[in-house]
């Protein structure tokens, strides 16, 4: 399992919320181009930028963000207010590694059979495209995480199989922010009813400990973010941790 540092992005500013609560924000005081570098510096290859004011449908951060990511070589998984099949793939050709959709994937019926039919076979799919699952209560939420879906969970990720998408994140709302540890719950759920499914945890992360209880549950991959700025977690574990599971595979 791989560790993938995460930076949110509100009015180009990092911060972190607390269960999705746009009221409850805590601002840290580095720039996004610092902390992108501070990571690549210590040979970290994979980065998660959210852009939250995108997330609400506004756009003021993107050109800010896009001026920073087209100065890093670090593969950028990136998310908030992608909102058509047009914007997935001018990000796709612009050089991000992979793109998260999510709104619109709940909001529209047809967007991901039209993405999937326009830009997708299975590898590429699996590859390029993540589709979010916003989750608290097993209720799937959108918008920013303001508006609840009527679809649910298991039926959700059961389309998506069978329109080609494998890789999913998958953020626990009632952990998010409150480093009191990770929804393994829920992910031990979602993997006992879909084994084959490329799965990447994010929500209340706050040690290595909770990254090892993950590792157990085979999940390909987990976001931290606030652990790190909250010093709980350090750059430099996460790379070691990172560079032993490369050398294991």
């Amino acid at each position: 399992m791989y560790i993938i540092p995460a930076v949110d992005v509100l009015d180009q500013k990092i911060v972190r919320l607390r269960e999705g609560d746009y009221s409850q924000v805590t601002q840290y005081q580095v720039t996004l181009e610092e902390q992108i570098e501070m990571y690549q510096s210590n040979g970290t290859e994979f980065v998660h930028i959210i852009d939250l004011n995108g997330a609400k449908g506004d756009f003021s951060n993107q050109k800010y963000i896009f001026d920073i990511i087209r100065k890093t070589d670090m593969k950028v998984q990136y998310g908030g207010g992608v909102r058509s099949i047009e914007k997935v793939k001018e990000l796709i050709d612009s050089g991000i590694h992979r793109v998260i959709v999510g709104t619109q994937a709940i909001t529209n019926p047809s967007f991901l059979e039209d993405l999937s039919q326009e830009i997708c076979n299975k590898t590429r799919c699996s590859d390029q495209v993540v589709v979010a699952i916003d989750v608290m209560d097993e209720v799937i939420k959108y918008s920013g995480w303001m508006e609840s879906s009527p679809i649910k969970l298991m039926d959700y990720i059961s389309k998506c199989l069978n329109l080609g998408f494998f890789r999913f994140l998958c953020t626990d709302i009632n952990k998010d922010g409150k480093l009191d540890g990770a929804g393994v719950e829920l992910y031990k759920k979602l993997l006992e009813n879909f084994p084959f499914i490329k799965l990447i945890a994010s929500g209340g992360i706050s040690s290595m400990k909770d990254i090892e209880e993950l590792s157990e549950l085979k999940m390909e991959s987990c976001v931290v973010g606030k652990a790190i700025y909250e010093g709980r977690i350090s750059i430099e574990e996460i790379k070691n941790w990172n560079l032993q599971m490369l050398s294991t595979i």
